[in-house]
Formats: structure tokens, C-alpha cells, sequence
């Protein structure tokens, strides 16, 4: 239980330093737009106030889910993160995605009158840093969570439920690369003149977010609907459970993803044929203390003792002839 309290305090300082961080960058990128009238600062500073939004809709989230279980909801408020953090994605494609690609396409139709753009230079420098600090806090959690699950990262990465962390990394890295995409335009318009280079390093930003907001959006989607555990994980929960003395089978096994550490495990059991009910109640309560040992995020267990297809049918008794 402490490594998920934790989890959950990491969680909710990443996205407090990156929340911090785009609040920041979000005024300079847009004072910086003006003065220079680069309308790829512009689309970035729109991307900073996107981020800021989805931060603090992902702070809502970490907040209202970490809520205990009631009588109005027994099973807990674990869910409900997803549900800010899918609202937070919309506010990533309406916010971010939506202005850069309008700002874009409105530079390349209409033109722009370039300014001065050594502000914006310097405010890109200062947001890189910034950025990448908030974007190494993010990588330092998922590394430390991808070790101690024993999983590769980038594996852990992709299929994290801890969806929190997740935007936080690519919304942070989507801001490292537009951020380069902001200096290139601002660079090939100031060699050539011309703010046709704003105007496309506006929309590929537009373009990117585009991207990240998908992908966000399907995987908290995805938890919502409800997702199982990993299919190694549902091999060594049927591992722990048939090593429980009296259990031989495992005739189902359900697992749901109800948060990053509230996973519901649900099974139907075989238990030996001379078992009794004593035996089985144990063998019950073994089990879900293996389970739990051994998977720290299992809050639920769920065992429906259930007899074996040919117990059922011994039970049942001869078929009738041409039956």
C-alpha cells in the first residue's frame, strides 16, 4: 500500500511541475507572439495554455479518484480518472491542435508582417528548459515504475494505466518538438522574408498535437470501456491460483483495470471433488493473499467456486439414449 500511495504523490507532482511549468511559458510565448508577430508563437502559446488546461483537469482527476468507495459507489471513484483524462485530450485538440492549424493556414493565405524575433529566441530557449525539466521529471517516474514491475519502458509506457503520467510525457514532448518547429519558422522567415515558414511550422505544430491527442484520447478510452491486465500478468495470476492447495482448475478468469494500482480480479474455481466447504473457504482466502502478495495494484478478489465440466456432467447423470 505505501508504493501505491507513492505512485500516486509522484504522480501528482509531475503533473503539478509541468502544470507550473506551461502556465509560465504560456504568457512569455504570447508576448513574444505579439512583439514579434510570428504566428507559430502564437500557436505555441496556445499549446502551452492547452497544456495548462489539461494539467489541471489531470490534477481534478488524480484528486476525485483517489476518493474511497461508498455505499454510492462500491467499487470506488478509480474510473473516474479517465474521464477527466479524456476531457483532458479534447482540451489538448480544441485548445492546441484546432488554433495552430486555423493560425496556420490564415498566416499562408493572408501573409504576416515579421517583427522583432530576438524575444521570441529567447523565450524558446527559456521554455526548452523548462520543458525539458518537467518532460525528465515525467521520464524519471515512468523508468522508475517500468523497473520496479520489471517491465521494459517503453513496453510500460505503452501500456500504462497511469494515464496522468502518460499525458504529462507526451504533451512534453510534443512541446520539445514544437517548440524546434517554432525556432525553424521563425529562422526561415527571418533568412528569407517570407512568413510562409511560420505559417507551416504553425500548422505541423497544429499537426502534432493532432497526434498526441489521439493518442491520449483512445488510450483512456480504452480504460473506460475496460481493459484487462497485461496477458502475463492474467498468466501469473492462473499461476498463483492453481498453486493453492484444493483449487485444480481454473475454469475463467475476468481482470479489469479500474485504476493505475485498482486492478478487479474475478474467477470461477475448480476445487477438488473431496473438498469441503472448510477447505474451500480457505483455499479461497489463500488465494486471494498469494494474489495480493504478489501484485500489490490487486484490490479486488472475486472467487466463484464452480465445478468442472465432467462434474457437471457426472452430476447430471447418464444421457438418455440418442440424447
Amino acid at each position: 500500500m505505501s508504493n501505491e500511495k507513492a505512485g500516486g504523490g509522484e504522480s501528482m507532482f509531475t503533473v503539478v511541475v509541468a502544470a507550473a511549468a506551461n502556465l509560465g511559458i504560456a504568457v512569455a510565448k504570447a508576448v513574444a507572439g505579439v512583439i514579434s508577430g510570428s504566428s507559430a508563437m502564437l500557436s505555441e502559446a496556445a499549446h502551452s495554455v492547452a497544456d495548462t488546461v489539461t494539467e489541471l483537469m489531470l490534477l481534478t482527476a488524480l484528486k476525485r479518484s483517489g476518493k474511497p468507495a461508498d455505499d454510492e459507489h462500491p467499487l470506488g471513484y478509480g474510473p473516474e480518472r479517465y474521464i477527466w483524462a479524456m476531457l483532458a485530450s479534447v482540451a489538448t485538440f480544441v485548445g492546441g491542435a484546432v488554433f495552430s492549424v486555423h493560425d496556420g493556414i490564415h498566416t499562408l493565405a493572408t501573409g504576416e508582417e515579421l517583427g522583432d524575433p530576438l524575444v521570441s529566441y529567447i523565450v524558446l530557449g527559456v521554455a526548452f528548459l523548462l520543458e525539458g525539466y518537467s518532460l525528465r521529471t515525467g521520464l524519471r517516474q515512468v523508468r522508475g515504475e517500468a523497473a520496479r514491475l520489471g517491465a521494459p519502458t517503453a513496453h510500460y509506457f505503452r501500456l500504462t494505466p497511469d494515464t496522468a503520467v502518460k499525458a504529462v510525457v507526451m504533451e512534453d514532448s510534443a512541446a520539445l518538438a514544437g517548440l524546434l518547429l517554432a525556432a525553424g519558422g521563425l529562422l526561415g522567415g527571418q533568412l528569407t522574408g517570407s512568413g510562409v515558414w511560420d505559417g507551416i511550422a504553425s500548422i505541423l505544430i497544429g499537426v502534432l498535437l493532432v497526434y498526441v491527442a489521439w493518442v491520449l484520447g483512445r488510450s483512456n478510452a480504452q480504460l473506460l470501456i475496460g481493459r484487462p491486465v497485461p496477458q502475463a500478468m492474467r498468466a501469473g495470476i492462473r499461476e498463483e491460483l492453481l498453486s493453492v492447495p484444493h483449487i485444480i482448475d481454473v475454469l475463467e478468469l475476468t481482470t479489469l483495470i479500474q485504476g493505475p494500482t485498482e486492478i478487479l480480479i474475478a474467477a470461477k474455481i475448480d476445487f477438488r471433488d473431496v473438498s469441503s466447504a472448510e477447505q474451500i473457504e480457505w483455499a479461497c482466502e489463500e488465494a486471494e493473499e498469494q494474489l495480493r502478495e504478489r501484485y500489490p495494484s490487486i484490490r479486488r478478489v472475486y472467487l466463484d467456486p464452480t465445478p468442472g465440466l465432467g462434474r457437471q456432467r457426472r452430476a447430471a447423470g447418464p444421457r438418455p439414449p440418442g440424447g
